[in-house]
Formats: C-alpha cells, sequence, structure tokens
C-alpha cells in the first residue's frame, strides 16, 4: 500500500526543472588517446575537442592502457522555488569553464577552488554535455572496450535528465542514452555487428529488470577467474534502430520507482542502470598455400575465424542522495532513501579506498559496488559527471558531491581490449553446411536407393521373360531337330534297306555288272555319309547355342538370388525395427498401468483426506491428527492470544505448528466461531510481506473472496476485506483478484455493508487496484469506481481518506496511460460522476482527504480534454486555491505549471480577469 506521500511509476516524461536557453562554446585542449602497444590496429579514437575520457599517464604493455576516471561538473539553473527562496543570496558556487575551475563559497569573502576535466555551466547544451562527457565513451566501446558513464548528485540536480531525457518534443533535449545509441547504430553494420541492450534498476538492494517486471530479484554472478560481473537472469533485447531503443527506454522508465518528496516531486528511488553490448566482427582473411609445383589448380584453402569485439557500454543514473530533514521522506519512502544513501555510502568507500591506493577496497559490501566493479579500478573507460545546484541552503550537499568527483579523479583503471575469435560463428558456418551437405548426401541416397529398385523390379522382369522365352525356344528347337533327326535316320535306313536290295538282285541277275553297280552304291554310300556329317556339325552347333543360352540364364538367375539376399536383409531390419516397436508398445502399456495404479491411490488419498475434513466439520474425537486439534483449539480460544508483539508471535508459531493449509481449511468450517478466528489468523498472516505469496499459492486468496461471497457475517466480511486489502498491494496479486471477479465481490460488500470499518477495509482494497494501470478499464468496466464513489455515503473520515486515496490513484493511472498515448477521451472519473464530489472536497478540514484530492484534481488537469468539463464543474477556481494555498509545496508546483500550460485555462482565467 503506498504511503501518504506516495511513490509511483515514471512515465519517461522531464522531471526536473533544467533548462537549456543556449550553448556556450568552450575551448579546451585536445587529448589524444593512448593507443595499446599489443593491438595496434583497434586502439582507443582520438577524442574531439574539450572530451573527456581521454587517457592521460599511459603506460604501454600487453596488459592494457591506463586511464583515470573523468569527472565533469553540471550546475542546473535556479528552480522556480529558489528564485523565489533565495532571490536575495548569491548562488553558492562560481564557475570558471575557461580554466575548468569552480568555486565553493564559505561565505562572502571566502571560497575554496576546484579543479576539473569539464565545467558546464547552466547554458550548456544537452549535445555538449554528450560531446565531452560520453562520446569519448562511446568510441572506445566501438573499439572494442567497456565504457561507463555515470551522473551523481543531489536529489532534483538533474542526473536523469542529462542521461535519460527522451528529447521527443524537443530533439536537443535528448540525453546521453539516446545520443549514444544514435551514434553506436550509425557506426556498425547490422548485417556482421550486433547491438543488445539490458535495463535494471537496483530498489532496496534487489535487481529488478524495467523491461521485465515479473523479474524482480536478478542474481550477479562473478567469473571466478576474470572477475567480470554478468547478470545471466536479466531480460536482453537486440535492437535493430532508434526507434525501438526509445520504445524500451520508454517502457523501462515507466516501471522504474520514484516517490514525491519536498525535494523533488518524482524523485528517483532506484539506480537505472543501462547495459549496450556491442559485439564487433573483423573479417579474418582467407591465405592459400601452393603446393611444391606451384600448380594454382592445386591452392588449399585454410579456414581462419573472424574476430570479434565485444564492448560494454554501462550508463548509470543513480538515486539522489537526500537528507532526511529536508525531504521530509517518512514510512516506506524513508526506508527507500535509507537504502539509497547507504548503497551511495558503499560506492564512496571503494572511491576512497582506489584514490589512497588502500589494499583492501569494500566492493562487497553493496549491490550497487558489485555491478560497478570494472567501472573503478578495473578495465572499463569511465566518465562521471556531477550534478550541482546552485542554492546556498543545500551548500552541505553540493560541497559532499564535489569532493566525491575530486576522489574519484585520483582512481585509475587499465583499459582492455576484449577480442576473441569467433569460433562460435567458424562452427555455425561449419554446421550450415555439413547440414547443407548431410541433406545433399541423403537426397542422393534416396534417388540412388530409388533407382537400385527401380532397376531390380525391371531385371527380374526382364529375367522372369528371358526364362520363359529362352525355355520355351530350347524347348521348340529340342523338338524341331529330335523331329529331323529322327526323320533323317529314318530316311537312310529306308534308303539303306533299298540299296541293299537293289544290290543283292544286281548279283544274282547280272554278274557282270557288279563293278558298275557297286561304284553306284560307293557314291551314293559317300553322299548319305556326307550329308550325315552336316547333320551331326549342325546338332553341335545347336548343342553350343543351347550352352550358351544356359550361362546366361544362369548369370541373370544369379542375379536374382543377389537381390533376393539384399531384399531378405532389408526384411530381416523391418523385423528388428517392428521388434524394437513392440517392446516400446509393451513399455508404454507398462507405463499406462503404473499411472492408473497411481490414480486410483491418489484416488483413495484425496478420498481419505475429504473423510478427515468431514470428521473434522463434525469434530469427530480421535481421528483427527494433533495438528488440527491443536489449530481448532486455538482459534475457538482466541483469549489466548495477547495483543502486538505476542499476537504476532503466537500466530507465527500457530503457522509453523499448524501448517497453511490446514489453517485455510477452516475457513470452510461450519462452526462459525472458528470461521471467524481462522479468518482473523489469515489476515495477520497476510499484513507480513513474506506470508502473502504462499497464502495466494495455497488458494487463500480464492477462498477470502468466496467468503465475500457466502457468508452474511459482518465481521468476516470486514476481516475478510482487510486480508484483500494486503493481498491487494502486490502487483500480481491485483491481476489474480480482477481475474477471479474480485472487484465485483468488493463491490457487493461495499453495497450492502454499513459499518464503517468494514467500508474502509473494502475501500483500501478497492483504492489499491486503482493504482495498477493495466486494470483501469477492466476496474471500471465492473463497477470498481462506482462502487468507491458509493461508499461516500457513510460519511466516516477514514472512510472518504480511503476513496479519496483511490480516486487519486486511478487519475494518477490516467493521466500516465494518456500521457504515453495509451488512452484517449476524457477521464473515466468524470464519465462517472467522480467530479461533483471531488470539487466539494478539495478544501475538506481533513489533511488526508485533502491532500489526496489536491492530487487527483492536478493529474485530471493535466489533459486538455478534461478542461472543459473541469471549467464547467467548479474545479478552476480549486486548482487556483491549491495553486496559492496548498501546504505541500509540490503540489503547488504542480497545479502552477498545470494552469500555466493548459491553453483553456488560461483563456478563462483571462475571461474571468483572473491575474496568475
Amino acid at each position: 500500500m503506498a504511503t501518504s506521500g506516495g511513490y509511483n511509476y515514471r512515465n519517461g516524461t522531464q522531471r526536473s526543472s533544467l533548462k537549456v536557453d543556449r550553448p556556450l562554446s568552450v575551448n579546451s585542449n585536445p587529448k589524444a588517446a593512448v593507443k595499446s602497444k599489443s593491438l595496434p590496429a583497434s586502439g582507443l579514437r582520438r577524442n574531439s575537442t574539450g572530451s573527456l575520457g581521454g587517457v592521460t599517464g599511459a603506460s604501454k604493455d600487453d596488459a592494457g592502457v591506463l586511464g583515470r576516471v573523468r569527472v565533469a561538473v553540471r550546475l542546473r539553473p535556479r528552480n522556480s522555488e529558489e528564485l523565489v527562496a533565495d532571490a536575495d543570496f548569491a548562488d553558492c558556487v562560481e564557475l570558471q569553464p575557461e580554466l575548468k575551475r569552480l568555486k565553493l563559497r564559505k561565505n562572502n569573502w571566502d571560497s575554496d577552488t576546484f579543479q576539473f576535466d569539464e565545467v558546464l555551466t547552466e547554458f550548456a547544451s544537452q549535445k555538449r554535455v554528450y560531446e565531452v562527457v560520453a562520446k569519448p565513451v562511446v568510441e572506445s566501446v566501438l573499439d572494442g572496450y567497456n565504457g561507463t558513464v555515470m551522473a551523481y548528485g543531489q536529489t532534483g540536480t538533474g542526473k536523469t535528465y542529462t542521461l535519460g531525457r527522451l528529447g521527443e518534443e524537443d530533439t536537443a533535449a535528448r540525453g546521453i542514452m539516446v545520443r549514444a545509441m544514435e551514434d553506436i547504430l550509425a557506426d556498425i553494420s547490422l548485417e556482421t555487428d550486433s547491438v543488445s541492450v539490458s535495463y535494471l534498476q537496483l530498489y532496496m538492494e534487489t535487481i529488478q529488470d524495467l523491461l521485465d517486471p515479473a523479474n524482480d530479484n536478478i542474481s550477479i554472478v562473478e567469473d571466478p577467474k576474470t572477475g567480470d560481473v554478468s547478470l545471466p537472469g536479466a531480460s536482453l533485447i537486440e535492437i535493430r534502430d532508434q526507434q525501438s531503443f526509445i520504445e524500451l527506454l520508454r517502457l523501462g522508465e515507466a516501471h522504474r520507482f520514484a516517490a514525491n518528496t519536498k525535494l523533488n516531486t518524482e524523485s528517483s528511488r532506484s539506480h537505472a542502470i543501462l547495459m549496450v553490448h556491442v559485439k564487433r566482427c573483423v573479417k579474418g582473411r582467407d591465405p592459400t598455400l601452393l603446393n611444391d609445383t606451384g600448380n594454382s589448380s592445386h591452392m588449399i584453402k585454410t579456414l581462419k575465424p573472424d574476430v570479434v569485439r565485444k564492448g560494454k557500454l554501462v550508463v548509470v543514473d543513480l538515486a539522489g542522495s537526500e537528507r532526511i530533514d529536508k525531504s521530509g521522506s517518512e514510512g516506506h519512502t524513508l526506508e527507500e532513501a535509507k537504502s539509497i544513501n547507504l548503497s551511495l555510502s558503499a560506492l564512496g568507500k571503494c572511491i576512497n579506498a582506489l584514490a589512497e591506493n588502500s589494499a583492501h577496497v569494500p566492493v562487497r559490501d553493496s549491490k550497487l559496488t558489485r555491478l560497478l566493479r570494472d567501472s573503478f579500478g578495473g578495465t572499463a573507460r569511465t566518465s562521471l559527471v556531477i550534478t550541482i545546484g546552485p542554492s546556498p541552503r543545500h551548500r552541505g550537499e553540493t560541497a559532499s558531491t564535489i569532493m566525491f568527483g575530486q576522489r574519484a579523479m585520483k582512481v585509475e583503471n587499465m583499459l582492455k581490449l576484449k577480442e576473441e575469435f569467433d569460433y562460435k560463428g567458424l562452427s555455425r558456418r561449419l554446421d550450415i553446411q555439413l547440414d547443407k551437405l548431410i541433406a545433399e548426401h541423403e537426397r542422393h541416397q534416396k534417388a540412388f536407393e530409388d533407382e537400385i529398385q527401380k532397376v531390380t523390379i525391371q531385371a527380374q522382369n526382364q529375367t522372369s521373360e528371358a526364362e520363359r522365352n529362352y525355355a520355351d525356344a530350347l524347348e521348340k528347337e529340342r523338338q524341331k531337330y529330335q523331329k529331323e533327326y529322327m526323320e533323317s535316320i529314318k530316311k537312310l535306313e529306308e534308303q539303306l534297306m533299298m540299296n541293299q536290295r537293289n544290290s543283292g538282285n544286281e548279283k544274282v541277275s547280272n554278274r557282270p555288272k557288279d563293278d558298275g553297280s557297286n561304284l553306284i552304291s560307293n557314291k551314293e554310300n559317300l553322299s548319305i555319309m556326307k550329308e550325315v556329317d552336316e547333320l551331326k556339325e549342325m546338332l553341335h552347333k545347336e548343342t553350343l547355342l543351347r550352352k550358351a543360352a544356359e550361362e546366361e540364364v544362369s548369370n541373370l538367375r544369379s542375379q536374382v538370388s543377389q537381390w533376393k539376399r539384399a531384399e531378405a536383409a532389408g526384411n530381416s531390419e523391418i523385423l528388428e525395427l517392428r521388434k524394437m516397436l513392440e517392446d516400446e508398445t509393451h513399455k508404454k502399456e507398462k507405463l499406462k498401468e503404473e499411472i492408473a495404479i497411481l490414480h486410483s491411490q491418489l484416488l483413495q488419498l484425496s478420498f481419505e483426506a475429504d473423510e478427515t475434513r468431514r470428521q473434522l466439520d463434525r469434530g469427530g474425537p480421535g481421528k483427527v491428527v494433533g495438528g488440527i486439534d491443536s489449530l481448532m483449539t486455538q482459534v475457538r480460544h482466541p483469549q489466548l492470544k495477547d495483543s502486538g508483539t505476542e499476537d504476532k508471535a503466537s500466530i507465527a508459531k500457530l503457522f509453523e505448528q499448524v501448517g497453511l493449509q490446514k489453517i485455510l481449511s477452516l475457513l470452510e468450517a461450519e462452526d462459525a466461531d472458528v470461521r471467524i478466528h481462522a479468518v482473523k489468523v489469515v489476515a495477520n498472516l497476510a499484513a507480513e510481506e513474506t506470508n502473502q505469496e504462499k497464502i495466494v499459492e495455497a488458494g487463500g486468496l480464492t477462498s477470502l473472496l468466496m467468503l465475500l461471497q457466502s457468508s452474511e457475517d459482518e465481521i468476516i466480511h470486514r476481516v475478510a476485506a482487510g486480508a484483500i486489502a494486503n493481498l491487494a498491494m502486490n502487483e500480481t496479486n491485483q491481476e489474480l483478484i480482477m481475474a477471479q471477479g474480485g472487484i465485483s465481490m468488493l463491490s457487493m460488500t461495499a453495497a450492502n455493508a454499513e459499518d464503517p470499518q468494514t467500508l474502509r477495509m473494502v475501500a483500501g482494497a478497492i483504492a489499491n487496484l486503482c493504482g495498477n494501470d493495466k486494470l483501469q478499464t477492466k476496474l471500471r468496466g465492473e463497477g470498481g469506481v462506482k462502487a468507491l464513489l458509493g461508499m461516500v455515503r457513510c460519511g466516516h473520515p477514514d472512510v472518504l481518506a480511503q476513496v479519496a486515496r483511490g480516486i487519486a490513484n486511478f487519475a494518477k493511472c490516467e493521466s500516465r496511460a494518456s500521457t504515453q498515448g495509451t488512452k484517449s477521451g476524457r477521464s473515466l472519473l468524470i464519465d462517472d460522476g467522480a467530479l461533483p464530489w471531488i470539487v466539494q472536497n478539495a478544501n475538506n478540514e481533513a489533511s488526508t482527504i485533502r491532500r489526496h484530492i489536491e492530487l487527483a484534481l492536478c493529474h485530471l488537469a493535466q489533459h486538455e480534454v478534461n478542461a472543459k468539463d473541469m471549467i464547467s464543474g467548479g474545479a478552476l477556481w480549486e486548482l487556483v486555491r491549491i495553486s496559492r494555498d496548498c501546504s505541500r509545496e509540490d503540489i503547488r508546483t504542480l497545479a502552477h505549471r498545470t494552469l500555466t500550460s493548459s491553453p483553456a485555462f488560461q483563456a478563462e482565467l483571462r475571461r474571468l480577469r483572473i491575474d496568475f
């Protein structure tokens, strides 16, 4: 819950009264940077005229370049308050920019003189400040070195204006962060180089991510070998253009903590740290080596990785140092101020130790000093700008800031080039090439396998067809030649028999003719023998052809057998895979059986738990564990508890002995007394921030909301609403309350309640929800604003104070959303008719009511679209009164600035002839 002063999230708008009238050109001697001997090609850049960060007293060696911290001082012009309060007094400082000196007046006749690297007057432009403070550091980061730019000074002296001003309305007002990113993006190549950003805040000794508010406890990791500090849990976002970087800065500034103090209406309550990681690639050459023959076709290319230079720019906007008696901090704001002063004190101790060359530097006393370990006494090039004010009332703070800068000038750093070979990039390129080759090989292998399968099928078909054709042809030829052979043999036998008969007849009939007939028969026999030889030769040739055909058939069969063996091997692999699949299926079935067994056991345990709870509700003796019996005894006998510390101790002891889950189970007990005392225990536990997350995780928030809906007891409503109000202080819990319909239940409770204390608790819970930017539309849509306004019927001052606080929170969130461009149109409070009540109570006698109403009026008046309704509703007169008579100076200044910046208000004041 916010304190009476209230702290809020800033919206990135201008927060100081620093004015830039005209640039003042100061001629100063140029200082050349000394390059590292070990890295001559990538040394530090030469500084421009009047620049900070030039390396002096350099010692060239392979370890790095020696350079001290450079310090500039910047004077803020007098603000409106100082122009009135200190009108009769001279400034406490006198600047001599041409001599780079500053005089701090002790009195009218005596002063102390201090020398700095640069002295910037109140007329120095933002561009001049950037060029002399940050630009040399940015150039070193681009060359591969680490760099730090830091602002230190009293609250309200212009640190955030110098570093983090976005300059959306006036480009000349851009701060160091925006200008540094412009130079970085202009110098790098987005194709080969990269820029990534982290934006953090150190709040109450916890490191929180401004780009991811849910990441609110980031740990610091130190390299045991090099001592480098890193934040692995922080968001790291790559930047491609300037506009996206500005959007990130605006987002981070919206999440940064700020509070309203007497010295500054939006005082930073955390140290902001912007980390810019620059990675630049220096291309490596691919030399070629010729072989001994000098043949260029046999050149061997050797792979060489690129050189990567990694520079880190750290921009630190320190929270302002403050004195409690001057800032008026109280409550939570006081705790914030203590944390800020402790961290700044730890930083001062480290700088003192470094300036005096002490053997021990207390770096680990604070997370701030651990984060800045490389900036002071490390390897980074560091520029410090200290901001001071001219008011003699704050001479003590101004002197402390000047002495801090003087001690910082004695600190020396050893600058080292952050350069390494990009083996990861080379590995990625080789992996990509290997993936391409593997994909190409797989494509070729698949095509080869498809071709083999196709050829195999064709060969099988051709073999089968050839076997059939050859078998048919051989069978036909065999039958043909066998038939011809049998016919020839038969003819020869018949002719032989005929010749034998003829020869016998001739011997008998004509003996003298034997010689002639014998001659004839011999000739016939020769012709027959010749024909038989021809037939045998033909038969031999056919036999040879048949053997050749059989050999070809055997070759084809061997090929077919080879393909069949390959197919069998493939089938065996398929069988193995099927077997593995069956094994996996079997294992899966076993797991399902085990899950079913576990599920049945879980059901049994749930049944036993329900039986135990029913026995508890019935009060069954002897069957409930001792912890529940003890809890029932303690919640039924509240007289055993004392107030104050003893009450908290007893509740904490009860919490440890019994357990949160058992306590929450009693919220559903049938006994009304048990429910009442159980909800009181939960409310007391919710008052401690350490218990809230446990209560929500255990379902306590849901149980409390159900009690509002189901119970009719006024005491339960009051205590449950108080517990919900405590839980609603956390942003995550606020979203859970809205998601579970909490605003509807709170509205219903407010409509039915008459007890002022119950209404105060409900109004406090809704007021906390009104402070969440994300829930504005939903809260109003579910009747939250109307429920808040409806509770004014009670008239009790405590209830009215909570209503006024909720309206102020709602108006502040609306103002922030309109400034960021996420909302247009007039205020939802005016739409719901809240303006008449606001005007009526703007001058309420109760200071708690009046202060919140005055803030709500100022926030509503900041947007021109609300001016017409506020003029017609009489709010203009109240704004004029606030600007003149308000007891709070910051509210009075805010009202005055709002009236002077609004054309509609100015026109109405002129019409009414009111001098303002």
